[in-house]
This record gives structure tokens, C-alpha cells and sequence, in this order.
């Protein structure tokens, strides 16, 4: 048995990793590589491996960094079952739609500014392709994948139909089991049930995305949001906040809604400027078997906790051009969130060089990225092409992060210092990893190893 990661090595984008036993071969995610356009295109062309040789492949949860070249997996000529959650299924089949979607647009756009583009890696027939083969799981339902493995989806609490997954596989009569992490999501954190707690296992693939610092106390994130926005307002300017469509704009909504209800927010506008977050948010309604007591309670007393009083979920583009020209505080929420495509690039670009403006990041942005080149308040930024002073204030709150901190993570990994044989670290950078490996070795679990990109581990 051994395993091979061809993604989110070093690295926290890409997730794939294929793990051969009994002849067969299972893919654990087909995630997209994001960051500096032309370099991502040509890793997202590059799989590593035949699509064609994968036997089964099962998906952690939705984010297009774990699911985002699935269309491409099966274009490729993969004809397997794509195993996921019930949520999860619901989610890719408006989020790979917008993928493809986003991909056309931006080559169109480029093409027609005479600026370099990459054509789309996939177009919505394949999509629709891979949709035909995701195969809705339940939590706790031990499976057969392959013969002699059994897999079982665990909540792994990070965001809406996100899973662990748990292998049990027999090898000569004998029974090993591998856990895969996918992302793990923090406790208490808005909305959604906490992480399940780990049983035993032989082998650990673990993300450590947060593995070299933690965030702050999610208690404090009503306080410090009503201040970004008090302050915004009495500047008279913008709050752009670029979000991820699932579940960082569901929970930035909550909260707002939280400090409507208690008036510790000025009146202010809100604009959801994402079509693909409208849909999202519709299909968090769709599943309340995921949500935790306070926001059932919450549901229960004040109605739709996505609604607030000056609330607009904006689709068309005409409504979104409109924002550009309005006067006054207002927020706009807008995907993608590491401000690489979709609406808020044009946001940021229109928005940035104020400096009455506030550029709210609420999410972990990655090396290479127009997030990450504004987190790191760069005095000059592109944007489509374009260079623009980045003169607003750049608030960051990584209180919002739906990943666990690097307490968390040791915490997780403690589960298994008794028990596993090895375990491998993934989406993470480097030094994030390495930090957490340190971490871990100096409380005694020493079979703790950072995956590398395309080397085959034995297990």
C-alpha cells in the first residue's frame, strides 16, 4: 500500500492524493491549484497521473481546491463514482458551474483586453459530466469502495458537508485504517456542528494549513467586526470584504445579523455581489441537519439569519456595475476569496486607491494571490492588468477562519500518538508544516512526516 500526493504538498491548494492498494487506485479530492494565473494553469493541466487508472475517488467537501478539477478528472477519461456528502454534492453543483463559468469569462475578457490568458481547463457539459458520477454519502454510513476497503464520512465541521474520511482496508487478512483529515474545521465556530472527535488509526493524512500560528478567539469577532464597520462609516467609505461563497459569506452574514439584532452596528447597506453565494446560501437552508443549537435556536427566534433589514443579494451584472458609482458606507460582499477572479477583483480595483475605503480580509490567502499581495499591504497593486495604489485601510480577521489553529491541530494530532504508524502533513506552506512537525515531535510523536509533491510513501 502506499500513497501519492500530486497537490497541496507545501502548499495549501491542489488537494489530490492517490493511495494504491489491492491493485486499485483511490483519489483522495481533485482540487485546483490557485495562485499566479499561468503557473496554476499549467499544474491544473499536469495531473501526474492516468484518470483513466483511477478505480473510485471520493471527495473531503466543496471548496474548488478540493473539487475543482474534478470536471477535468473526467474529460480526461475518468468513469468512476465520485463519493461526497449529500451537502457537498449540492454545493459542487453550483460551484463547479461557476468555475467553468468564471474560466470562460476571464479568458474572454483578457483575450479581449490583448492581455495573456489561459483558455479554460473545462466548460459546463463537463461539469455536468462529473455531476452524473457524484454519488451522496451520509455521515456515519460505512461504504465499500473497492474490494477490501470501506470508507465512512465523519464531520469534519470546517464548512457546510465537509468530511473526514476514515479507510478501512484488509490487506492479507489483516485490517489497517487511514484517516484523511480533508480540512479541519475549529470548535465553536458559527453555524455548524463542531469537528468529530478522531477514533485510532494506523495512518494519518493531515492538513496543517494554520500549523504555525493560531486565530484569535472566535468570541471576539462581534466586537471587532462592529468596530471595522463603525469606523468605515464615520469615514464615510466602502467595506469590501472578499469572501469565499461557502460558508465565510454565510458566516460574515450571521454575525452581521447577530450585531443587527443587539443595534451595535450603524444602519449600513449590505450587498451580497455573488451570484454563486446566493445559491449557496439557499442550499444552507436546505440543510439543517449540519447546524448547531445556537443558530437552530437563532432560526427559531428571529427568522432567516441570512436576511437582515438592508440586505440585497445582487445577480446580474448591470446591478453589480451600479456599486462602482454609489455614494456613501456600504458593505459589499463579493466572491472570490482570495481576490484572484470574479467580482471582487473589480471591486478592489475600483475601491482600492480611497483611502475612506476598508478591504476586510476574512480568510487565508495564498502565496501569489491579489489577497495576499493586499494582506501584506503592498503600496502598488495589479489588478486585471491594471496597477493601483493600495491606499485603503486593509483590515484582518482571521477570526472568521473555518480551518483549526495550530493548537487545534496538536490537539487533533495527540489522538494518534499511541496508535498511528505514520503520520503525513499536507495543505500547508512550507513553513507552516514544518513548524507543526516540530510541534509534534517535541511532544513525542516522531512518526510525523511533510508529504512531498509526487513521492510515493509505503504504508
Amino acid at each position: 500500500m502506499k500513497i501519492t500526493s500530486y497537490g497541496a504538498t507545501r502548499a495549501v491548494t491542489g488537494s489530490k492524493h492517490v493511495l494504491e492498494v489491492n491493485g486499485k487506485k483511490i483519489l483522495l479530492d481533485c482540487g485546483m491549484f490557485q495562485g499566479h494565473r499561468v503557473e496554476a494553469a499549467a499544474r491544473n493541466r499536469d495531473f501526474g497521473f492516468d484518470p483513466t487508472e483511477i478505480d473510485a475517488a471520493i471527495l473531503s467537501h466543496a471548496h474548488i481546491d478540493h473539487s475543482g478539477l474534478f470536471p477535468m478528472l473526467v474529460k480526461h477519461g475518468y468513469s468512476g463514482p465520485i463519493y461526497c456528502t449529500p451537502a457537498t454534492r449540492d454545493l459542487c453543483s453550483v460551484m463547479l458551474l461557476d468555475s467553468a463559468h468564471i474560466q470562460q469569462r476571464d479568458a474572454a475578457w483578457l483575450s479581449k483586453k490583448n492581455m495573456t490568458f489561459v483558455p479554460p481547463l473545462y466548460d459546463p457539459d463537463d461539469v455536468q459530466e462529473a455531476m452524473r458520477k457524484m454519488v451522496s454519502i451520509p455521515y456515519e454510513m460505512r461504504m465499500p469502495v473497492i474490494p477490501g476497503v470501506y470508507f465512512t464520512f465523519h464531520d469534519a465541521g470546517h464548512v457546510l458537508g465537509s468530511a473526514m474520511v476514515e479507510l478501512e482496508i484488509e490487506q492479507d487478512g489483516h485490517w489497517r485504517t487511514l484517516l484523511f483529515s480533508g480540512d479541519i474545521g475549529r470548535k465553536q465556530m458559527p453555524i455548524l456542528k463542531d469537528p468529530w472527535e478522531p477514533k485510532p488509526a494506523d495512518i494519518v493524512l493531515m492538513e496543517g494549513t494554520y500549523g504555525d500560528r493560531d486565530h484569535h478567539p472566535i468570541q471576539e469577532v462581534e466586537k471587532r467586526l462592529a468596530r471595522v464597520i463603525q469606523e468605515a462609516h464615520e469615514r464615510g467609505g466602502k467595506i469590501i470584504i472578499p469572501s469565499f461563497a461557502l460558508e465565510r459569506a454565510q458566516e460574515v452574514i450571521y454575525v452581521l445579523k447577530r450585531l443587527e439584532l443587539n443595534n451595535a452596528i450603524p444602519d449600513i447597506p449590505v450587498f451580497v455581489d455573488s451570484p454563486l453565494t446566493c445559491n449557496v446560501t439557499h442550499i444552507f437552508r436546505l440543510h439543517t441537519e449540519s447546524f448547531d443549537q445556537n443558530f437552530s435556536k437563532l432560526m427559531q427566534e428571529a427568522g432567516d439569519p441570512f436576511q437582515l433589514r438592508r440586505i440585497r443579494y445582487i445577480r446580474s451584472l448591470e446591478e453589480s456595475m451600479e456599486l462602482n458609482t454609489m455614494k456613501g458606507p456600504a458593505i459589499i460582499i463579493a466572491a472570490a476569496g482570495m481576490c484572484e477572479h470574479g467580482r471582487v477583483v473589480h471591486h478592489i480595483k475600483n475601491h482600492c486607491s480611497d483611502p475612506k475605503n476598508t478591504i476586510l480580509i476574512v480568510g487565508f490567502q495564498a502565496k501569489n494571490t491579489l489577497g495576499r499581495r493586499i494582506v501584506e499591504r503592498r503600496r502598488v497593486i495589479r489588478v486585471l492588468g491594471v496597477e493601483r495604489e493600495l491606499n485603503a485601510r486593509v483590515e484582518i480577521m482571521n477570526e472568521f477562519s473555518a480551518h483549526a489553529g495550530q493548537k487545534e491541530l496538536i490537539r487533533f494530532a495527540m489522538h494518534f500518538k499511541d496508535c498511528a504508524e505514520k503520520i503525513l502533513l499536507v495543505h500547508g506552506e512550507e513553513e507552516a508544516l514544518l513548524t507543526l512537525r516540530n510541534e509534534l515531535h517535541s511532544r513525542g510523536l516522531t512518526q510525523v512526516e511533510v508529504q512531498d509533491f509526487r513521492v510515493p510513501v509505503e504504508l
